[in-house]
């Protein structure tokens, strides 16, 4: 028997989290662990527009099994300090810390900034900088869920950093790619 993509259980407008608990398809839970899906799908566009053997693929590629975890760590919610399944991984306190490291790397590379940029440059660069909004909404949905249910804080703080390394990874695409970053120029009053 083939094992269908559909389930059919989420016709009334629930789904299922780890453990077996249903909740609404809009609860903050899910709002915040699917957003975090839609950030993983911009990376995915990412690693699609780099050459094969751009050597940003590896580390983006680890990001994206990262937000794997960030979604079955907010998939997993605890009752009474203890989570509803053990198989989970779970995002660690040092994974923000490897974010860094990225980062200084790349700044590394890097002119300084002296001005806020506009998000723009090579597609890739472009599709890194939506990556790194839709990556701060998933922050806001975390912020928004730890206000009723207990979630780890190492997610919201590997969400913060990963959202800075997505805009220092698209400055350094278009750096490596040649095309100049386009200052904002604040409005004469």
């Amino acid at each position: 028997m083939t094992t269908r993509i559909y389930t059919r259980s989420g016709d009334e407008g629930k789904t299922g989290l780890f453990g077996g608990q249903r909740v609404s398809k809009d609860s903050p839970r899910v709002e915040a662990y699917g957003t975090v899906d839609e950030a993983n799908a911009f990376i995915g566009i990412v690693r699609s527009l780099l050459a094969e053997d751009d050597p940003l693929q590896e580390r983006l590629a680890q990001v994206q099994s990262d937000l794997f975890v960030v979604g079955a760590d907010l998939a997993t919610p605890e009752v009474e300090g203890k989570t509803l399944s053990y198989h989970i991984p779970r995002v660690r306190e040092g994974d923000p810390t490897r974010l860094e490291q990225w980062i200084d790397e790349a700044e590394d590379e890097l002119e300084p900034m002296k001005t806020f940029i506009l998000p723009s440059g090579v597609p890739a660069a472009a599709y890194l900088h939506l990556g790194r909004t839709v990556c701060r909404r998933a922050e806001r949905r975390v912020v928004t869920l730890a206000h009723t249910d207990t979630i780890s804080p190492h997610i919201r703080v590997y969400l913060n950093r990963l959202s800075d390394l997505l805009f220092v990874w698209a400055r350094l695409v278009n750096a490596r790619a040649g095309v100049r970053e386009t200052p904002w120029i604040a409005p004469k009053a």
